[in-house]
């Protein structure tokens, strides 16, 4: 395949994104015009769940096509190790150079792991006890903490103003291909990922942006009481996090800025896809839109992720690609995140990650009727309260999700299953896990689980893992080594306006 012929890629890859808060997902209320216009031209991923519920595990599985048990990356402390070939890797390897512009959360001093070059940074230290971020007036509100409730509303994100520096690079470096292209000149094919902040918390937006939803956003369709009837896990952490009750001011602040927050990063999208347009790169160009995890908003009573309900585990995945996928079309089918970094791959022809668990979705989403598919995806959450951080039990949590045809079970170590049939069920109101009737489903699926999957040895990795970060950890706030990739956030970008509606 000439350089001429060889596909582009556009990979959009945002943070924290319910998938039901977009329009081409059901959501009349929230505009995403940019967004549902893609979906209109490509191909929608109805059952795509993350690897896991939380911002690095996530991504790292996503880099690596490797499940968090797989590459040892299980909490936002951990580090990929350098010498797992990643995403980005496969294309170097395949004839690209790839560029990341943004958010890719990795931890540790390799800020690239394969991508040839990085125009913009994440805003936190490369290194383990490295200089912290400065939220000034928000701090605390990026966390898993009721302070993102209590200071919720009209203002600025620190996370918005990154976004809007990484579409400008972004647009930037678009233009400057169109540039080259219009002169004439040679131009390689590109494979270019976007990382956004947006739409993750703290739960503040600009008030013109703020003005478009406030009043108008609903409540959550399933509000959950805070009471025994709760499984003891999310009722230990909903206690350990503060939010056993929500007042009702805090939910509608926070839910119209989320909404808001959402609407924001559909403009700076559209903004990218308009210079991929205008640039004429867009005919032979892969576009994929997918988040690392969703965000609760409510929903149980419960906010942010770290959990396996749906809005939580379940992410957007958007694809287009002219001439090479069909137009309008829904697949509803249950798809790993991992599935998206092998089904890139293929579609420009690099070589596939040897010990990847990801599946390419181009057979089923272009013959449908003639592709066998597995309908099962996982994920994981692990933690550890001296590892991590924040609000987990000394002991820690081994938890992991499989999703097979239409059940879902959450395996919770030490402590209860969780199953629901989600097709009749689909706001997961009734676990089915101590119904006799659903005895063999419940077996089934647990042993399905904890195939290869073995908690135990998992807790002592990470006792390992977390001796060595109290050394990496003492180095780098000894020596602050200088960061090679970092946005510089200040706190003063950070704020909420003085009178808020």
């Amino acid at each position: 395949m000439s350089d001429e012929t060889r596909p582009n890629l556009l990979y959009i890859h945002s943070d924290q994104h319910n998938p039901y808060v977009t329009g081409c997902y059901g959501d009349s209320l929230v505009e995403t015009p940019h967004l549902d216009a893609l979906a209109a031209r490509g191909v929608v991923l109805d059952h795509t769940y993350c690897p896991s519920p939380i911002c690095v595990p996530s991504r790292m599985s996503m880099l690596s096509g490797r499940y968090p048990h797989e590459n040892g990356v299980w909490t936002n402390s951990h580090i990929l190790d350098s010498g797992i070939p990643t995403f980005a890797h496969a294309m170097g390897a395949g004839g690209y150079r790839p560029v990341l512009i943004g958010r890719m959360h990795s931890v540790g001093p390799d800020q690239l792991h394969g991508y040839a070059e990085r125009l913009v940074g994440d805003h936190g230290p490369n290194q383990p006890g490295g200089r912290s971020v400065d939220h000034g007036m928000l701090e605390g509100t990026a966390g898993p903490a009721r302070i993102s409730l209590e200071l919720s509303g009209h203002g600025q994100s620190a996370y918005q103003v990154h976004d809007e520096d990484v579409t400008a690079a972004t647009v930037h470096y678009l233009d400057r291909l169109g540039v080259q292209k219009r002169a004439g000149q040679p131009t390689e094919p590109f494979s270019l990922s976007v990382g956004f902040m947006l739409p993750h918390q703290p739960f503040v937006a600009r008030r013109e942006d703020y003005e478009r939803y406030f009043g108008k956003v609903p409540p959550p369709q399933n509000p959950e009481p805070f009471g025994d009837h709760l499984h003891p896990h999310i009722k230990r952490w909903r206690s350990a996090c503060n939010i056993e009750e929500v007042s009702a001011t805090e939910i509608e602040r926070a839910r119209a800025a989320y909404w808001a927050l959402v609407y924001r990063m559909d403009v700076l999208i559209g903004q990218i896809l308009n210079a991929l347009r205008e640039n004429d790169l867009e005919e032979n160009t892969l576009v994929v839109y997918m988040s690392d995890h969703g965000e609760q908003v409510g929903e149980h009573g419960l906010w942010w992720k770290q959990t396996f309900y749906e809005d939580s585990a379940k992410v957007p995945a958007i694809l287009a690609w002219p001439g090479h996928l069909p137009e309008g079309r829904r697949c509803d089918k249950v798809t790993s995140s991992l599935d998206l970094n092998a089904t890139m791959i293929e579609a420009l022809d690099c070589p596939a990650l040897p010990h990847s668990r990801g599946r390419s979705l181009l057979p089923l989403l272009t013959d449908p009727d003639n592709t066998e598919w597995d309908n099962v995806a996982f994920s994981e959450f692990c933690q550890d309260a001296a590892g991590a951080g924040g609000p987990f039990p000394p002991e820690g949590i081994f938890q992991r999700m499989v999703r097979r045809d239409n059940f879902k079970l959450n395996y919770y170590h030490g402590q209860p299953c969780q199953l629901f049939d989600l097709d009749a069920d689909p706001r997961e109101l009734n676990d089915l896990a101590a119904d006799p009737a659903h005895a063999e489903t419940v077996a089934t699926l647990e042993a399905e689980v904890l195939a290869g999957w073995d908690p135990d040895a998992i807790a002592a990795r990470m006792e390992q893992l977390r001796s060595d970060m109290r050394i990496l950890a003492g180095w780098g706030r000894n020596v602050q080594p200088p960061d090679s990739i970092r946005w510089n956030l200040q706190p003063e970008m950070d704020y909420l306006d003085d009178e808020q509606m």
